[in-house]
């Protein structure tokens, strides 16, 4: 089932799924009671839950690439430790470093195909993943979903600005260092830029929530920053973050995407915009190896 068949009422159901605002059953509930010529809204609902074996782009087997789980410390983080995937490009490096950071969920297979990504295009790329003091990502989107609500989120926070260092200082690395993320990834690549200041080099957040006004007098980072045009919370945030970083003298760009819903690079889901995903993700690459070079 694509975008264009399914009822906008059931992708605001499931935008309030997605981000835990009502759970799996109601979700399934309230979609049951929609109907279009009759017939309930139920099928469009169950097919909005990803899809990840047929999202995969990059094998991890790929020939460009050598992928690998790796552990390090994060001093003040959840447990002290991470855990996280690492994606060296094939060649001797060094190569300019990559922080992919997930959605609400944990490292889930999306997150690592988009890792992968980055790095056939030359760059040593690390995602984190933030339940792994939790055990890990469970293995299905509820259960990671619950669980990374249950973290407290300033360590959480400090697991991926931890995680950001760690790529940035491997020795693989040229200690050039930039960094994306997806929804709640977006929000903390944003919150990286003010941690790192001038240790990162540059950040592409998508669909994430802004920093505080007040803290975006510390971003040093290039920013590039993506949006849906179908995404009122975060894009109520959106006027005062462009007035800080204009204030605050930023080299930033913003971009709303025709027609998109929030979500829309994620491939695993009907909210998966192939137009726009590309034409982001191409800017993002673009973008990073411009500002990693």
């Amino acid at each position: 089932m694509t975008e264009k068949n399914i009822d906008p009422r059931v992708f605001d159901l499931y935008d309030d799924y997605c981000h835990g605002r009502i759970d799996r059953r109601e979700f399934f509930g309230k979609a049951a009671v929609i109907t279009i010529g009759g017939v309930s809204a139920l099928a469009m609902a169950q097919s909005l839950l990803p899809n990840y074996a047929a999202a995969q782009t990059i094998s991890f087997t790929d020939k460009r690439i050598k992928a690998r789980y790796v552990e390090y410390p994060s001093p003040g983080g959840t447990s002290g430790t991470m855990r996280g995937y690492l994606v060296q490009p094939s060649g001797e490096g060094p190569f300019p470093s990559v922080l992919v950071i997930h959605e609400n969920r944990g490292l889930n297979p999306y997150i690592e195909d988009v890792a992968r990504r980055a790095a056939t295009d030359g760059f040593l790329t690390l995602a984190p993943d933030g339940l792994y003091p939790a055990g890990g990502y469970p293995g299905n989107d509820d259960d990671g979903r619950a669980m990374q609500k249950k973290l407290k989120q300033s360590e959480l926070k400090q697991d991926m600005v931890n995680s950001a260092r760690f790529v940035k200082q491997h020795k693989l690395s040229t200690n050039k260092l930039g960094t994306t993320g997806f929804c709640w990834g977006g929000a903390a690549t944003n919150h990286v830029a003010v941690q790192l200041g001038s240790e990162l080099n540059a950040a592409a957040p998508y669909y994430g929530r802004a920093p505080k006004t007040a803290d975006v007098e510390k971003i040093r980072a290039a920013m590039l920053i993506h949006y849906a045009e179908n995404d009122p919370k975060v894009n109520a945030m959106r006027p005062d973050y462009e007035t800080a970083l204009k204030a605050n003298k930023v080299d930033f760009a913003m971009h709303t995407y025709p027609g998109t819903r929030h979500g829309f690079h994620n491939n695993s889901t009907p909210r998966y915009n192939e137009a726009a995903a590309k034409q982001s993700w191409d800017r993002t690459i673009e973008f990073f190896k411009k500002h990693l070079a």
